[in-house]
């Protein structure tokens, strides 16, 4: 590699000042011209404590970054005859399934790729979670839309997921598998990877970290396999230069992808919300992985990534050849922008804009807008009301079939929520209404309890998704676990007696369902309720309690109906 270029002389010292203003432990940066690294250099530290130095082998998560590699998958696919980017995705997936049928039935791979579906991210029911990326699609069919399919660009990571495991699915391999040989190796991507786990044992990884007060502090890698097509590809700058040498469209990497099919993922699907307003950015799309963007006037296609206690920006203008490449050890950091647009700046010979102090001043007013509300100031809140019922109620498992299970437990006096392994204190905020907090993004949501006709709590509404439209999760509460216990129903079986002597049986249809039938009436099926109570399946209002004697054992039951109640013996 040659010596940097005239124009960059003075970046590395601008890059160590702001690195200092952003509190970024470590930074990688490469810089493209034509066909050829005109720059690959390493600042700060990878790891903080120890004092080792970021250098251009260093490995770093590059996020959503990602994405465009599995757009390019998609494109090999097309190029080989194998998809075609219009075309139903049903057609390659006949299992998959939306809350919108119509979506469902219509929605192509290009769809998936320009974030178009109609779905808000709702991204707490992926992160974190146990749930296996075939689990994730199962289970999409779940999440309901807030806008209607093809009106609005919408980001959204289960879409990716669903296009990587698309490309699996049509090579009879996995997605990784695919990447890694059609384009990884070809790319002389040696040192890429598709996980933190495999990340941790490369001799040469950055460790992550998160703005805290005035310094930065290490956090845990995240792991997010699951999803992997949207945002798990790790790599160093080196790698990354080959990728973006490839995007430019010529050199010792042309051929790899056809012209086509390289200019359709840099050509604009849909309109898309822009990472912040200024003059010099005055508009933007996405195209397939891409967002293209002018910048003061020139052609430029870009994606940002961020995971867990990473940052990076993988930028480049076609027209000029020019590419960049910057990835950071900093939780949700807007570094990777500002030297981005610095670079540009020196290689275009333009007057450089302090887009640090710009970008800084959006980052505080976010923080102050999202962190620093008064909740004591909140007009909405009703002062001094309390719970509807003690908080022994309100305990339980709730479940959302997309999101999966919530556990709602009492802790030294007081509730919290568990979800995804995260811990959620709740504090009462008003009647059934309680603050709900998540620690790790300092995000607080006002998740709301309500009850059925009987008076039993039996939802939890969390507001997870906070895009225009979008509804409250809503997560039912459980019956108690023995109610589906095939031991605890059989000991329920057998013959009652009501007190004018009709005959009732209850009989076990299979291990886990319960079934009462009367003389002259259809057999009814019991659903759990609560405690010792079933409903009456297709009957609102009605339900059978089952009673117990002091010893424990079932010595009755009794029907409950809108126009009474009625015992029953058991013989």
């Amino acid at each position: 590699m040659r010596q940097p270029l005239e124009e960059l002389k003075g970046f590395c010292e601008f890059a160590e000042k702001e690195m200092k203003r952003w509190k970024v432990p470590g930074a990688a940066v490469a810089v493209i011209k034509e066909d050829e690294v005109v720059m690959a250099e390493g600042f700060g530290y990878k790891d903080k404590e120890r004092k080792l130095k970021v250098n251009p082998n260093t490995m770093f998560a590059i996020g959503s970054a990602t994405k465009a590699f599995t757009t390019a998958s998609m494109a090999l696919l097309a190029d080989e005859g194998k998809m075609e980017w219009d075309q139903p995705v049903r057609e390659y997936l006949p299992e998959f399934d939306m809350h919108d049928s119509v979506a469902a039935e219509r929605l192509t791979p290009r769809d998936l790729a320009c974030h178009r579906s109609g779905l808000p991210r709702h991204d707490m029911m992926w992160y974190n979670s146990p749930f296996s990326r075939e689990e994730l699609l199962r289970r999409i069919r779940y999440l309901e839309p807030n806008q209607d399919f093809r009106s609005v660009w919408q980001y959204q990571n289960l879409m990716y997921t669903t296009a990587g495991y698309l490309v699996g699915s049509v090579v009879g391999t996995t997605w990784e598998d695919f990447v890694r040989e059609r384009l990884f190796n070809p790319l002389n991507m040696k040192s890429s990877n598709f996980s933190v786990e495999d990340m941790q044992k490369h001799p040469d990884h950055s460790l992550p970290y998160q703005e805290k007060g005035e310094s930065a502090e290490q956090i845990p890698f995240r792991n997010i396999d699951m999803i992997g097509p949207a945002g798990s590809i790790n790599s160093n700058v080196l790698d990354m230069a080959n990728w973006v040498r490839f995007q430019l469209g010529s050199g010792k990497f042309s051929g790899i992808l056809s012209a086509a099919s390289l200019n359709e993922m840099h050509t604009p699907c849909i309109p898309c919300d822009s990472l912040f307003k200024a003059k010099e950015l005055p508009v933007c799309s996405y195209g397939l992985g891409w967002f293209i963007e002018p910048y003061r006037g020139y052609h430029m296609i870009h994606h940002g990534g961020n995971i867990d206690g990473f940052s990076s920006l993988v930028a480049f203008m076609p027209y000029e050849k020019i590419g960049i490449v910057i990835l950071t050890n900093m939780n949700g950091s807007l570094l990777p922008n500002v030297l981005a647009y610095n670079i540009f700046d020196r290689m275009l010979g333009l007057e450089e804009i302090d887009w640090s102090g710009r970008l800084k001043g959006e980052t505080e007013k976010i923080k102050k807008t999202v962190f620093g509300q008064d909740r004591t100031a909140d007009l909405s809140r009703i002062e001094g009301t309390e719970p509807s019922h003690g908080l022994e109620d309100y305990t339980g498992i709730y479940e959302h079939p997309g999101y999966g299970e919530m556990k709602i437990e009492l802790a030294d006096g007081t509730l919290q929520a568990l979800f995804n392994s995260f811990v959620m204190p709740l504090t009462h905020y008003h009647y059934d209404t309680f603050e709900m907090e998540l620690k790790l993004t300092e995000t607080k949501m006002l998740a709301s309890f309500t009850a059925d006709v009987n008076g039993h709590i039996s939802r939890l509404s969390v507001p997870f998704e906070m895009a225009p439209g979008a509804k409250g999760i809503e997560f039912v509460k459980k019956p108690d676990e023995r109610l589906h216990d095939p031991e605890f129903l059989a000991s329920l079986t057998g013959k009652y007696v009501l007190e004018d002597g009709t005959e009732v049986a209850v009989s076990l249809r299979g291990e886990r369902t319960l079934s009462v039938a009367l003389p002259g009436q259809p057999v009814y099926e019991l659903l759990p309720y609560r405690e010792m109570t079933f409903q009456l399946k297709n009957l609102p209002g009605y339900s059978i309690r089952f009673e117990t004697d002091d010893s424990g054992q079932v010595k009755g039951l009794r029907f409950i109906q809108p126009n009474g109640e009625f015992p029953a013996v058991r013989k």
